[in-house]
């Protein structure tokens, strides 16, 4: 077993040297997210009894726990951990998987790891350094969340500290299983991001259905366990054990399929077909790589809309004659009424997360130039701006494609209007685009830092997410592209001035990127 994990040490160290720069974003956004909450939330909830009304309003609402999951306690550190416990245990989960799988399954669908293992390198080093790399990342992160909350009570700061962390491990264990299965990086993280996602589904739909987490989807869950650890009300150690044992288990499962395949090879490989007919240009090759992630978007959006939406009634008993929580829904979603300025904010929120589905289409570019198949298509009649005008269509139709589904849920979900709905998630198109457009102009001239495109999508949905909250001054928060747009539905009148300049700014973007796309040598 030792021979097998020789080189463990050396490739922990270059996986740490690559990440220098993801690595401490991620954990930054998933330490920020749950550390920015306290003190907003102590000027919302102040007293005693706002607290207690919140507590009894979230529990006595299925649609809003779904979202938030139920409150344990009336503390200040106990809304913390209902606030964003939950959003950063799926944060830590995407952070750990995209780890866990850039260093395994991607190493080798670039050949770097064949070149790795002619050396001195063990069977299980690669994943095993993959791994520990991830634990690396949610240890930093379980560190700073219990440092940064010791203050409201050591054992609930740990409790949640070490529930983020567990979560993020479980779910790298489950991508170190998908990189297993599968051929190419883009799937394992399709099938782990879907694992992260039926688990919120799943969570959701049992708090949904009955107050306290009693269901049994709840603790099906992984981030129904995180729900459970019930930081800073009484918290349950023993939740802890299930984590283990899952992590062990997988992980377990994960070695054992790694010693049974060779180095590029995987138990479900890519079915083979000819590349002609409906697969005989550029644009249609592009189509059929992307068209799964981009259903798997839209079917995600759509539900959302329809989740969001159904919401919104909910969240105006909730706002009730709280000044601060209608303050910090007005500075999101404008001052046109709880429900119109709701329905905006959530119109928004879905646009910055869209920004994150554009940067993964656009960065398909950089992951076939890297995996050495755009070459023997340039080779042929296929031009540079031809192959990478299919992905772009992709890429921004798709965009346009699942904010249109968002709105058209949102209105169902209401019971309102959804021209006005599918409206206000269009209107977030030209912000979207914008970051998309930046995406593609990093692969285009700097293709080494393209992934830098990641931390555009995530600093805008930070300051859109945690910045309205924090009441940060609006020249922070005009650094987003979103912070230009219309509050819709619900303003007056449309201003398609901010609109129109974002549009061109995407557009002129656009061109520099395929310009210096045009000029430059490809990835040897």
């Amino acid at each position: 077993m030792k021979d097998q994990l020789a080189g463990t040490g050396t490739l922990l160290r270059l996986a740490l040297r690559r990440d220098r720069v993801m690595m401490p974003v991620w954990i930054m956004v998933v330490a920020l997210l749950v550390l920015s909450l306290p003190a907003s939330l102590e000027s919302v909830y102040g007293t005693a009894t706002e607290r207690a009304r919140l507590l009894t309003t979230m529990n006595t609402n299925g649609s809003l726990r779904a979202l938030y999951g139920p409150v344990f306690g009336d503390s200040i550190g106990a809304l913390t951990a209902w606030r964003g416990g939950i959003f950063a245990g799926v944060l830590a989960g995407v952070m750990s998987l995209v780890v866990v799988v850039r260093h395994t399954r991607e190493e080798e669908e670039t050949g770097r790891q064949e070149m790795l293992s002619a050396a001195m390198v063990g069977r299980r080093a690669p994943l095993t350094a993959a791994l520990l790399a991830a634990l690396t990342a949610n240890g930093l992160a379980a560190l700073l969340v219990t440092a940064g909350l010791a203050g409201r009570g050591a054992g609930g700061a740990i409790a949640l500290g070490l529930g983020i962390g567990a979560t993020g491990m479980l779910f790298a264990a489950l991508a170190a299983i998908a990189a297993q299965l599968t051929e190419s990086a883009r799937l394992a993280k399709g099938l782990a991001g879907a694992l992260v996602g039926a688990a919120f589904v799943l969570r959701a739909a049992g708090d949904a259905g009955s107050a306290g987490g009693s269901s049994v989807l709840t603790w099906v869950s992984p981030l129904g366990w995180l729900e459970h650890v019930r930081a800073f009300a009484a918290e349950r150690w023993w939740v802890f054990a299930l984590f283990a044992a899952a992590v062990a288990v997988q992980v377990a499962a994960a070695y054992a399929l790694a010693g049974r395949r060779d180095v590029g090879m995987s138990f479900l490989p890519a079915r083979p077909g000819p590349a002609e007919g409906r697969l005989g240009s550029a644009g249609a090759l592009a189509w059929r790589l992307q068209r799964g992630s981009l259903t798997g978007w839209s079917l995600a959006f759509l539900a959302a809309g329809v989740v969001f939406g159904g919401m919104t009634d909910g969240a105006t008993q909730l706002v009730g004659d709280n000044e601060r929580t209608r303050e910090i829904i007005e500075r999101m979603g404008g001052r046109s009424g709880i429900a119109d300025a709701f329905l905006a904010t959530m119109a928004g929120m879905l646009g910055m997360i869209a920004a994150l589905y554009i940067v993964s289409a656009v960065l398909r570019l950089s992951g076939e130039e890297s995996g050495q198949r755009a070459e023997p298509l340039l080779a042929n009649a296929v031009g540079r701006l031809r192959w990478a005008g299919g992905h772009l269509a992709v890429a921004f139709g798709g965009s346009a494609l699942i904010l249109l589904l968002a709105g058209l849920g949102l209105g169902i979900g209401h019971g309102r209007d959804v021209g006005a709905t599918v409206g206000a998630t269009l209107a977030q198109l030209p912000a979207v685009w914008v970051i998309g457009a930046l995406a593609a102009l990093l692969f285009g001239a700097a293709p080494r830092y393209a992934v830098a495109a990641w931390a555009v999508a995530g600093g805008a949905l930070t300051l859109g997410w945690i910045g309205p909250a924090l009441n940060l001054p609006q020249a922070a928060l005009n650094l987003s592209p979103f912070a230009h747009l219309p509050k819709l539905p619900g303003a007056e009148a449309l201003a398609w001035a901010p609109l129109l300049v974002l549009t061109a700014l995407a557009a002129a973007l656009l061109a520099a990127g395929l310009t210096a796309l045009r000029r430059r040598d490809l990835a040897a």
